[in-house]
């Protein structure tokens, strides 16, 4: 401000007018309404300055010495007197213009004082007052008289265009969330790190690539140069993916802020990208300026020239002063010229400045923004452009500080991104953490559960016992080649799981691994890799392959899986798909549960000769399939869940000789066929839930049974032929409404597992003591009044095998009690 009226000071001296006004300009500087209280039209939060490009600042200094201007004017004009009128005797009606004779400046033509001579005019002072207020308001040109004010309308306007965006609701929103994630994505420890490792890594490709083309450029044949360098070049990336560069680990609060700073990323791009009102607003607000630029210049051009110093004034007032013509003098008139003219010189360049700004506009396509030069620099290739306010606002950002907009470009970065949540999981998820969530599975294999978390923790790789990995509801799970450290790994099982494997760890994993199972939505999402496991032994596959699955190109290459012993299909099929077959010279185990889909050709059953067991689940089978009597080594059948009401096709399975264990529980099987007898091989039956009412005697004549599951049917007599199954270890006939236990029964003297509960009985035989290794005796749900002292004569059983209801437990003997309370 002091070197602003320094120089007004000289500027004013150089036109000879700075003594009349040296009073006015120390009072204004004194006593003036300060300068900063105008700050009100253009001050905004010091953040947004990142969107004022040099033109918007240059174009605020501009408005304040504008301003100044129009301050100045019109604290001279409160302050000084603004016109001095006296009358004119005589005025010749051929003159147009009163000229006041000049000062004389010959110092030898001076008159005494005492000598001095004026012309009466016989007016006291308030008739002067009179005449210069009549004439300022009647005589002076509007422009001499607002001048000031003008300057000052003027550069409010320019102000407050200047800086509209920054304070209309519409746009001032989008831009303080944006400034205020601006400045955290350029203050988070993260940025400086993303942006010093992918420097790290291009600066260590760029060294490899030199030393290859120098090591190329030795005297060797040529075709072993080129093979050494395709070697260099290749080992590239794998030793990206496995030599991770050592950097210090984020703490969790740093950790935390950056991940939710990605989130407030993705979720402030989709808002903004919708509209494009930022660069609408900034757009008009230009354009307001340019059209003021050429108004302001047009009209004071042509009125610059009004502002004059002396004035003729012919008001009428001679009834009032006695005189009709007056010679005025506009005291600042030179001062107000020369402002004039400079006001005029810095609306020029503002102008200009605003011109640039137009052409900047709509010659630069500003509602789309690329990140190539950044995608260069850094190497990090998947940064997204950008369009409309969110491009312009970077647009913006770049003519402040290109810096801003490559640190922000890396939370648009999905790399980044993963990169960040790779660090965080490898930070909660350490070595240690993992050992203590192994267990056993059902294979006997040590094995690592890891549920809904945002990654696969590189530390995983530490835990080299591992040979079970369960990956449940992972995204983004990349298996790099460290995989190959896990050298006990023989079981994989990915449920929900988007996955991407390197090649290396394909390699481990075509070798070693044994068992894989894989949950997916979509049949397009089974991993390719998975059909050159040649070693694979096991393949349970549970998804929607949709109806046609038979022609799905992702099962055809099933037949390179030579190792392949089990597959279990849960999905909708309504045939074998023929991918199945391809390996039917060697599948020995086959389990499809449809989930309720028709199966309706099942010929290429025929194939698999070599299955020893099958499962056909909830299939809506109403037949045995005729197909399955070609199975020769069959085992196992188990037909769970259909609707079969008839099995008379069972006599059939007299030819499966190696049949031992067949399920046709959860149907709708109302009778057995006397043909059952005919399958002396088999051991275990399981015919629960069904509609049996009826036990024929000629099915205990499978005398070879060890297991007998007749539980929840209508049965309510049990024949005396079942004391025939001198196999029997395990016998349920529980929620069924049987009245009476045949003594023959207790002649089963292997009997292990008894199970009676939910029946109509009312006695249990003492006989009961027969069975000396029962270890499990369930009661419970029938109508016995106390429990036989026999009982204790069952010296496996104990009291936690005993399923009856605690008060007819109480009807034993106190020392049979303890007996069997007893460890």
């Amino acid at each position: 401000m002091f070197f602003f009226f320094v120089c007004l000071f000289l500027f004013l001296s150089a036109f000879n007018i700075f003594l009349p006004i040296h009073n006015s300009l120390l009072c204004l500087y004194r006593s003036m309404i300060p300068v900063t209280e105008f700050r009100q039209f253009t001050e905004q939060q010091p953040a947004f300055r990142v969107l004022k490009p040099w033109w918007d600042v240059f174009t605020d200094y501009l408005s304040v010495v504008m301003l100044m201007i129009g301050v100045f004017g019109c604290t001279l004009q409160v302050m000084q007197d603004k016109i001095i009128c006296l009358p004119q005797r005589t005025f010749s009606p051929n003159q147009t213009e009163l000229m006041c004779p000049p000062l004389s400046t010959n110092h030898e033509s001076i008159v005494p004082v005492h000598e001095l001579k004026g012309l009466k005019t016989n007016l006291d002072i308030q008739q002067y007052n009179y005449i210069n207020q009549m004439c300022y308001e009647k005589a002076l040109h509007w422009y001499a008289k607002y001048f000031p004010y003008l300057v000052l309308i003027h550069t409010v306007i320019f102000m407050v265009c200047s800086n509209f965006w920054f304070k209309f609701p519409g746009s001032s929103s989008k831009i303080e969330h944006f400034i205020s994630i601006l400045g955290k994505c350029f203050d988070s420890p993260w940025t400086t790190r993303a942006l010093s490792e992918v420097s790290g890594e291009n600066r260590e490709e760029k060294d490899k690539k030199k030393n290859s083309a120098s090591r190329s450029t030795l005297d060797i044949p040529i075709g072993e140069g080129n093979l050494e360098k395709t070697e260099s070049l290749r080992s590239i990336p794998e030793k990206i993916v496995v030599d991770k560069p050592a950097a210090s680990v984020l703490d969790k609060k740093e950790g935390e802020q950056a991940k939710a700073l990605f989130e407030k990323v993705k979720k402030f791009r989709l808002h903004v990208e919708e509209g494009d009102i930022l660069y609408m607003m900034y757009v008009r607000q230009t354009v307001v300026k340019v059209l003021k630029f050429i108004l302001i210049i047009a009209y004071n051009s042509a009125l610059v020239s009004k502002v004059r110093f002396s004035v003729t004034c012919t008001e009428n007032m001679q009834d009032m002063t006695g005189y009709r013509y007056f010679c005025c003098n506009h005291t600042m008139a030179h001062l107000f010229s020369k402002l004039s003219y400079c006001y005029l010189c810095f609306v020029g360049v503002y102008g200009l400045t605003c011109l640039y700004t137009s052409y900047w506009l709509f010659y630069i396509s500003l509602k789309e923004y690329s990140f190539e030069y950044v995608r260069q620099e850094t190497g990090i290739d998947d940064i997204p452009d950008v369009k409309n306010d969110f491009a312009f606002m970077l647009h913006m950002i770049d003519q402040y500080d290109p810096l801003y907009s490559k640190r922000f470009a890396v939370f648009l970065s999905e790399v980044s991104e993963n990169k960040l949540k790779q660090l965080n999981l490898n930070h909660e998820w350490t070595a240690d953490k993992l050992r203590q969530k192994l267990q056993t599975n059902s294979n006997n294999r040590l094995e690592l559960q890891l549920f809904m978390l945002s990654g696969l923790p590189d530390t995983i790789f530490e835990v080299t016992e591992l040979q079970s990995l369960k990956l449940e509801i992972i995204n983004n799970v990349t298996i790099p080649a460290a995989i190959a450290q896990l050298e006990d790994l023989q079981e994989l099982s990915l449920y929900q799981c988007s996955l991407k494997i390197h090649s290396a760890a394909t390699s481990f994993l075509k070798e070693n691994l044994k068992v894989l199972r894989v949950k997916f939505d979509d049949g397009r999402e089974l991993p390719q890799w998975m059909y050159v496991l040649r070693n694979l032994e096991e393949l349970h596959l549970i998804g929607s392959l949709g109806s046609d699955a038979s022609k799905n190109v992702t099962l055809d290459s099933l037949r390179e899986l030579k190792a392949l012993k089990t597959l279990m299909l849960k999905s909708n099929f309504t045939k074998i798909p023929q991918s199945i077959v391809d390996v039917a010279s060697h599948l020995q185990r086959l389990c499809i549960c449809n989930d309720g889909t028709k199966l309706v050709m099942l010929n290429n059953l025929k194939k698999m000769v070599n299955l020893t067991e099958l499962e056909l689940v909830h299939c809506d089978l109403e037949r045995i399939p005729h197909a399955i009597f070609s199975l020769s080594n069959l085992q196992t059948l188990n037909l769970k869940e259909n609707n079969l009401r008839t099995i008379e096709e069972i006599v059939s399975f007299q030819h499966l000789c190696k049949l031992t264990c067949l399920k046709l529980w959860h149907n709708s099987i109302a009778f057995i066929p006397e043909h059952i007898k005919k399958l002396t091989s088999l051991e275990r039956l399981y015919f629960s839930h069904n509609k049996i009412e009826i036990l024929p005697s000629h099915l205990f004549l499978c005398n070879k049974l060890r297991y007998l599951d007749l539980s929840n049917n209508d049965i309510r007599f049990i024949p005396p032929e079942i004391g025939v199954l001198q196999s029997l270890q395990y016998f349920s006939v529980s929620c069924n409404k049987i009245e009476n236990i045949p003594d023959e029964l207790f002649f089963c003297k292997k009997l292990k597992t008894l199970k009676l509960g939910r029946n109509m009985l009312s006695v249990l035989s003492p006989k009961i003591s027969f069975l000396g290794v029962l270890t499990h005796l369930e009661l419970k749900g029938n109508h016995f009044e106390f429990l036989p002292a026999e009982l204790g004569y069952c010296r496996a059983l104990k009291c936690s095998g005993l399923v009856v209801e605690d008060v007819l437990f109480e009807t034993l003997p106190s020392d049979i009690r303890e007996q069997m309370q007893a460890e």
